[in-house]
């Protein structure tokens, strides 16, 4: 069984998400340039709010960070074990298993569920002499005089056989629902792969971008009163769209992921059509504030396929002098559902729930019409609760 959601998010000025240049970032799309949003924003929008809003338990969330050593440190530390002998306790157990490490950080952010970091704490706690002997035999820092793959291979040929299946262990299984949607890839443990169980793409926008310049003044409070001018000029870019969002979650896989766990997957299910609709960058907000809720939100189960709808428009939504750029977006997506449903049928389709701000009328998509968000989560979890997974 397979889960899609679509939202329409119009933006207040704003820049939500800037490129290396410090731009909002864009794209083409259909001829025309539009603002756009990145899938790795929205994602971490979507991991924050799981834990701001309390959506899930703390053990069913995962970090993202170089500096897992450190954090299995802190554990350690906190079980009465010496901080800086945990420190190396805990380097030597991420090389021997495999783990590249520089200056005590791994050599690329590890998505680590925050189960698998207290399993990992527990194993180096009840191995505390076996791991305390690797450091003395100088397996925690490496091999004098080598870097690189060389100390990486040493580390290795040191490290206890059993333990490395034991890390490996603790590192392959996990009840952390953000990695189970969105994966992990360890460039040096391959086997630790998780396949993410959802696919995010990037917003964009329905109406054609147009970029603007804030030029802004900043005043030294303290500056003399015989003193004129400004204490720091810039400028600021930023844009105003109507964003079209796109998600779709492998129920299946996302079982996989999660141990087989029926239950956890139907709540991460929950927690992230929740998350997702909570989910709001933060680039600029303290001097742009853009909170904005979404229009439109469409949930779709499908027992097979999925449908990205972006190609609604593809020709650049120009507000009517009778609709604005809201409701002429929730016009041409409503549009182009019928004409999708016309052509390749709905036998793919279980059922969808939709719900949409103000009292504006829907054509293709009034039979899954609801009046309020909580009506559209419900519904959508009773549509797959009568779906059974394959």
């Amino acid at each position: 069984m397979l889960l899609e959601l679509h939202m329409l998010q119009n933006f207040a000025p704003s820049c939500l998400n800037r490129d290396d240049t410090n731009s909002p970032k864009d794209c083409e799309f259909g001829g025309f340039r539009r603002a756009r949003i990145s899938s790795q924003c929205l994602k971490r929008a979507i991991r924050k709010a799981f834990q701001d809003r309390q959506l899930l338990p703390p053990e069913a969330l995962a970090f993202r960070s170089k500096r897992v050593v450190d954090e299995l440190a802190n554990q350690l530390a906190g079980r009465g074990r010496d901080r800086e002998v945990s420190l190396a306790a805990a380097q030597a157990v991420l090389e021997g298993a495999g783990l590249s490490l520089d200056d005590g950080k791994t050599q690329y952010l590890l998505f680590l569920g925050n189960d698998q970091a207290a399993a990992l704490a527990d194993l180096i706690d009840a191995n505390w002499d076996v791991v305390a002997a690797l450091r003395e035999e100088g397996g925690a820092e490496g091999v004098e005089g080598k870097k690189g793959k060389g100390a990486k291979k040493e580390a290795k040929s040191k490290f206890p056989s059993e333990l490395k299946s034991a890390v490996e262990a603790a590192l392959q299984g996990s009840r952390a629902v953000d990695l189970a949607l969105f994966g992990r890839m360890l460039a040096d443990l391959k086997a630790m792969n998780v396949d993410a169980a959802c696919q995010v793409a990037h917003a964009i926008s329905t109406n054609r971008m147009n970029l603007e310049f804030d030029y802004y003044t900043a005043v030294d409070d303290l500056m003399p009163e015989d003193e004129s001018g400004a204490g720091m000029i810039g400028t600021v870019e930023f844009n105003s769209a109507c964003f079209y969002r796109y998600a779709n979650v492998s129920l299946p896989q996302l079982e996989r992921n999660l141990g087989g766990d029926r239950e956890l997957a139907r709540q991460a299910v929950r927690a992230f059509l929740s998350a997702s609709v909570e989910a709001i960058p933060t680039g600029r907000q303290n001097g742009m504030a853009a909170h904005n809720p979404p229009s439109l939100i469409l949930a779709v189960v499908r027992r097979q396929g999925f449908w990205n709808l972006a190609n609604a428009f593809v020709r650049p939504i120009r507000p009517a002098a009778e609709s604005g750029l809201i409701d002429s977006s929730i016009a041409a997506l409503d549009r182009y559902w019928g004409e999708l449903t016309s052509l390749y049928g709905e036998a793919a389709i279980a059922g969808a729930k939709v719900c949409r701000l103000g009292d504006g009328e829907l054509s293709a998509l009034a039979p899954y019409r609801v009046g309020r968000l909580s009506e559209l989560l419900d519904g959508t979890m009773d549509l797959l609760a009568g779906e059974a997974l394959p």
